[in-house]
C-alpha cells in the first residue's frame, strides 16, 4: 500500500432560494492526482495542523471562505493504487463570504441530483451516498 495521505474535505453546503440544498464544489486540474474530476474542496493535513486547522486554511485558500464551525460527517480511507487517502469529511454550512474557486478552476453549487451526474474521484462516492441519507 501507498503511504497514507491525511486529507480534510469541506462539504460546503447552503439552502437556495427554492429551500433546496445545494453544494459548493470545484474541478481539479487537469495535472493534478485525479485531474478533470468534480470535488468537495479541501485539502492535506500539514505537519503539526489538526484536521480542523488544516479545513479552515484549506478552504480559505482553495476558495475564499471563513470557516466559522464544521461538523464531522465521515472519514473515508481509498486506495487509488498510486495513492492511499484518508479523507477527514465536515459538513460545512457556516462559514463567511461567498466560495470562489482561488485558482482558476471551474466551480459551481451544485443540487444532490447533480451530484449524481458529475465525474468525482472514486473515494468521494461515499461523500454522495451519505448526503443522500441526510436530506
Amino acid at each position: 500500500m501507498s503511504q497514507l495521505v491525511q486529507v480534510a474535505v469541506g462539504v460546503i453546503t447552503r439552502v437556495d432560494d427554492n429551500n433546496q440544498r445545494e453544494f459548493f464544489l470545484t474541478k481539479r486540474a487537469e495535472h493534478v492526482h485525479q485531474g478533470g474530476k468534480w470535488e468537495f474542496p479541501g485539502g492535506k493535513v500539514e505537519d503539526g495542523e489538526t484536521v480542523a486547522q488544516a479545513l479552515a486554511r484549506e478552504l480559505n485558500e482553495e476558495v475564499g471562505i471563513e470557516v466559522l464551525s464544521g461538523q464531522p460527517l465521515t472519514v473515508i480511507t481509498h486506495d487509488y493504487g498510486d495513492k492511499c487517502v484518508s479523507l477527514e469529511v465536515f459538513i460545512v454550512e457556516n462559514f463567511l463570504h461567498e466560495p470562489t474557486a482561488q485558482e482558476g478552476q471551474l466551480q459551481g453549487w451544485f443540487s444532490l441530483p447533480s451530484l449524481k451526474t458529475l465525474d468525482f474521484p472514486a473515494a468521494n462516492q461515499t461523500i454522495i451516498e451519505l448526503l443522500d441519507t441526510l436530506t
